[in-house]
């Protein structure tokens, strides 16, 4: 079976996505004539295929649809709503599968898709009744580093596998003095044999498909879908009607709008916005898992926090779904669906849960000794090799931010930066970096330029995570 890729079907210039227009746009690949189309509207790009579900005909815009978002197909009419991809005429009928809207650093983009997209259907296997004990899920929850660490001390050997991505996931193992010897790299959307009814597969995002994966494992016919936190896992195909669905719920972790000041970066404009962000992701969540309806449901990625003590801004307003939200809308919305909220420690027989979702015995929740390490972290390990950073050779010379900005590329943006290094307090330091950086042509100017342009101020001190930005 040949590993699943990620095809690149359309490209277009800077200048081509500043052409597009507000709602429809049909566009034909030059090379090989094939059509599709792309929507734009206030919150980005969706794009689609040029083909009608029914029987393969191609759209044209809808002239009877004034708000620009349908499309109908020249051979029996159908209808299709290119805002939400769903056919409204006939109404219920299908849903066109969406193509992934990658934005290149050079301002063009490419309409990319997943192929196949449907892997785990090769080789089917009928599933076999599940023995109470047999199958147990348990919740644990890592922090990467000081977990590869001990887990390198005490089985080096231990097999690891990840998927064969374009930033492989242990780029920097050998940086870190973490000793791993059986790391296994895999192909995407292939079944990897453990034993005569253990196997899985993994699958790529179809946003970040060069460096974030979900995955699927199954025993004895049983899927388990793990999406993790990717943004949109297989490019939004995956299967239906699996026995364990687990997936992200809470939010970003980013600093954005968190560490933004002036302007309209206000206290309670973050607040707005931070809750509308929190909103459609739960909408989102409970949507995809009403659509995929697997037996059980659990929530489990999310449960990190800003811990160090120069986080608390952001920790205290960044605030984020809880896993009881999320289940509280499924059940809402798909009642037919068992949901599970874990505790860390907490184990769900699945067998048992299969057999009677009603059946108190299938989870036995974490004993009160139960350790919980966040709230005790030891942040050691992260200031000091972030100091150790800090005081490297080439801080001293400015001559080296020059060359970061250079070697790194970034340009034709009509945006200014200006970058000043503080204490922790941020208040400039008396000997400090102060400088600009103009991404259109990728100079330094010692003041902003004349013409109109995007101006972002950062404000960067030593402590971790700490920085504050003005736009």
């Amino acid at each position: 079976m040949a590993s699943q890729i990620a095809m690149v079907l359309l490209s277009l210039d800077s200048e081509e996505v500043g052409s597009l227009k507000e709602g429809v746009n049909l566009k034909k690949n030059p090379e090989d004539g094939k059509c599709y189309i792309i929507y734009k509207s206030n919150t980005g790009l969706k794009a689609c295929k040029n083909q009608c579900k029914h029987q393969g005909g191609l759209f044209i815009k809808d002239i009877e649809d004034l708000d620009g978002r349908t499309v109908k197909c020249t051979k029996h009419n159908w209808k299709l709503n290119v805002s939400t991809m769903k056919y409204v005429n006939p109404p219920d009928s299908f849903l066109q599968d969406e193509l992934e809207v990658e934005i290149l650093d050079d301002g063009g983009l490419q309409l990319v898709e997943l192929n196949p997209m449907d892997p785990w259907l090769a080789d089917p296997r009928e599933p076999l009744e599940l023995q109470e004990g047999e199958v147990k899920v348990c919740i644990q929850l890592f922090s990467h580093y000081p977990t590869l660490k001990v887990l390198s001390e005490r089985r080096p050997d231990v097999p690891i596998y990840v998927g064969d991505t374009v930033r492989p996931v242990f780029w920097y193992l050998e940086q870190s003095r973490v000793k791993l010897t059986n790391i296994n790299i895999v192909p995407f959307g292939v079944w990897q044999d453990i034993d005569e009814h253990l196997r899985f597969m993994i699958l790529m995002d179809g946003v970040h498909p060069e460096m974030d994966t979900c995955i699927i494992v199954e025993y004895k016919g049983h899927m388990i879908l793990n999406t993790v936190d990717c943004t949109r896992p297989n490019g939004g195909k995956l299967p239906l009607n699996v026995d364990l669905m687990l997936s992200d719920f809470a939010g970003g972790a980013s600093g954005f709008p968190m560490t933004f000041y002036g302007g309209k970066y206000s206290d309670s404009w973050k607040a707005e916005f931070v809750k509308n962000e929190r909103k459609k992701l739960l909408n989102y969540k409970a949507q995809l898992v009403k659509s995929l309806k697997p037996r059980i449901y659990c929530p489990f990625a999310g449960y990190f926090v800003e811990a160090h003590p120069s986080d608390r801004y952001i920790k205290d307003t960044n605030t984020k779904n809880s896993a009881e939200d999320l289940n509280a809308l499924i059940n809402k919305h798909a009642p037919d669906i068992k949901t599970w909220t874990p505790k860390p420690g907490a184990v769900l027989d699945l067998g048992l849960a299969l057999r009677d979702p009603t059946n108190s015995e299938a989870i036995t929740n974490p004993p009160a000794s139960a350790k919980i390490y966040k709230d005790s972290w030891d942040f050691d390990l992260y200031v000091d090799e972030l100091n150790s950073a800090i005081t490297s050779e080439i801080f001293k010379h400015r001559s080296w931010i020059q060359f970061y900005y250079t070697w790194a590329g970034f340009q034709n943006y009509n945006l200014v930066v200006r970058v000043i290094e503080t204490d922790d307090d941020f208040e400039p330091l008396t000997d400090g970096y102060d400088y600009l950086v103009d991404f259109m042509d990728l100079s330094f100017p010692s003041k902003r330029p004349d013409r109109e342009h995007c101006y972002v101020e950062v404000r960067h001190c030593e402590a971790p995570g700490k920085q504050l930005s003005a736009a």
